[in-house]
């Protein structure tokens, strides 16, 4: 494969022009690319013109590019969040209609959570997470359950690094996180006041795999005025119990999920 003086292949600068479209930055003009990417002008040009005859970008007529609708159907055909989204979406309805704010699910992709789906309710409360979205880890709920879950070296590699404090309330301190990931995996589930965006609170529980493994987190998003987010949790936990059957998680008495005084099972 053809390298640049740099030693970098073309795929390697490729990638790294791909990942530049986000939910923040949809589209973005070739100089936006050059200067974001670290490429030279002209290479910049190149190497998006070649994407949009590709298919793996789009040119609208003001020349600003975004990612083409080929490369979407590649990501489709195989991405392994597909079954994920198709197993937990009639989960999320009916959530929805229950909570009737926001309900999600998220996986952890490196140190971020990514956001596969959300629904929504009309006149719903703020909720900055997107489909397709990166959102810290240690700042939103389906991060604290995925962490929770997660193998204790995944919590020191997070709890090793600067924390960013998004509000007053969102956890920094490596000993006051490791306590509450320590309460999450006994609780089976966490209640996240304004984390990370003020006057909404995250509750989130884990998605089980066929191996008993918390391959997902599903979420819903209410006010902070809610004087009983608990309330919210029998639901969220028998969803979070469907989408697992779904994937063919472990019979009952496997895999237990505890709340304060009382213990469910995913059934």
């Amino acid at each position: 494969m053809a390298r640049s003086d740099s030693g970098e292949s073309v795929l390697t600068r490729v990638m790294r022009i791909l990942r530049l479209f986000t939910s923040a930055s949809p589209d973005l003009t070739v100089s936006e690319i050059a200067r974001r990417a670290d490429l030279p002008v002209a290479t910049a040009h190149r190497l998006v013109a070649e994407l949009v005859e590709l298919g793996a970008l789009d040119r609208a007529e003001d020349k600003r590019v975004r990612i083409g609708v080929q490369l979407w159907e590649l990501a489709s055909r195989s991405s392994r969040t597909l079954d994920l989204r198709q197993a937990a979406m009639p989960f999320m309805e009916d959530l929805l209609s229950v909570v009737r704010h926001h309900t999600q699910i998220g996986v952890l992709e490196g140190s971020d959570v990514l956001v596969l789906e959300r629904l929504s309710a009309r006149g719903a409360v703020t909720n900055i997470a997107r489909i397709a979205g990166r959102l810290p880890v240690h700042a939103i709920s389906i991060g604290l359950v995925l962490l929770a879950h997660g193998p204790g070296e995944q919590w020191e590699d997070v709890l090793s690094r600067p924390l960013e404090r998004y509000t007053p309330r969102t956890v920094t301190d490596p000993s006051e996180l490791r306590r509450l990931l320590a309460q999450i995996r006994q609780d089976g589930f966490v209640i996240a006041p304004e984390m990370i965006t003020p006057g909404s609170t995250g509750l989130a529980a884990p998605v089980r795999d066929a191996h008993g493994q918390a391959v997902a987190a599903l979420s819903v998003v209410i006010p902070s005025t809610d004087v009983q987010p608990r309330a919210q949790v029998p639901a969220l936990l028998a969803a979070a119990r469907g989408i697992s059957r779904t994937l063919g998680a472990p019979s009952p008495g496997e895999h237990p999920v505890r709340t304060r005084g009382a213990r469910l099972s995913i059934e």
